[in-house]
């Protein structure tokens, strides 16, 4: 595995990407399947770099970009408690930083353009169901407990929950079950909708596992949850991206 970071322009400014591909000795070749990795609420740290080190193992190259570029003032991002995404963010912004990321992969040769996921982390499974709504690239999505689906952000004018019918790619998400955003109230009313229009989806809700069950650093950490939900992404992708 090989891990590097990248910068790619977003009209007209930089934005950082974390990358992780596949090492030349673990018996994967090029081109890759490929995977966009959302941010959660800290950014791309430890967390974040790990989850794309992860996938890169398993055959993806794995990106990661910073969605919080825009944000001039440093301080904003390390005040306790620290501002919620969505003070900091607007969704016409993510879908530009999404956007850009998937035009940087699928100008890469060492990636499949017509296998790239996207998976996300709190409000990064938020920024994954939104992604997968307005960028056709996508072949799977799975988010992590991604609340806040019913409200836009900043200067967006569409809840992406409104923008469920535009998501044409088969979705795994992952929620806890004692979660209160999204609750177990919220997954009803999204799986409810999925089923409505029609849509390819499977949903996991992991008794007693909490908001960011996945992330071991955090204080809600579970591992059974995260050792369950963890093999089903990858089995998910790999039928999706590697089938």
């Amino acid at each position: 595995m090989a891990s590097f970071w990248e910068k790619v322009s977003v009209n007209g400014l930089e934005m950082d990407l974390y990358a992780s591909v596949p090492s030349s000795g673990s018996g994967f070749s090029a081109p890759y399947p490929a995977v966009l990795v959302a941010q959660h609420a800290t950014g791309v740290d430890a967390f974040i770099q790990d989850i794309c080190d992860r996938l890169a193992a398993e055959g993806y190259a794995a990106v990661a970009p910073n969605l919080y570029h825009r944000v001039t003032d440093p301080a904003l991002l390390n005040e306790q408690p620290r501002p919620r995404p969505a003070a900091l963010l607007s969704d016409p912004d993510i879908v530009a930083d999404v956007n850009a990321t998937v035009e940087w992969l699928l100008g890469h040769d060492a990636v499949l353009s017509d296998r790239i996921g996207v998976t996300g982390f709190c409000m990064g499974g938020r920024v994954a169901w939104l992604a997968a709504a307005v960028n056709p690239h996508f072949a799977a999505v799975v988010p992590y407990y991604g609340g806040n689906l019913m409200a836009s952000w900043g200067a967006g004018e569409t809840p992406p929950f409104a923008l469920a019918n535009d998501i044409n790619c088969p979705m795994l998400f992952h929620f806890g079950g004692i979660d209160e955003n999204p609750s177990p109230a919220d997954m009803d009313t999204l799986d409810a909708e999925l089923t409505r229009l029609g849509k390819a989806h499977r949903f996991y809700s992991y008794p007693g596992a909490d908001h960011a069950f996945m992330n071991p650093d955090g204080g809600r950490y579970q591992q059974a949850a995260a050792e369950t939900s963890w093999p089903r992404t990858l089995e998910f992708f790999a039928e999706h991206l590697k089938g």
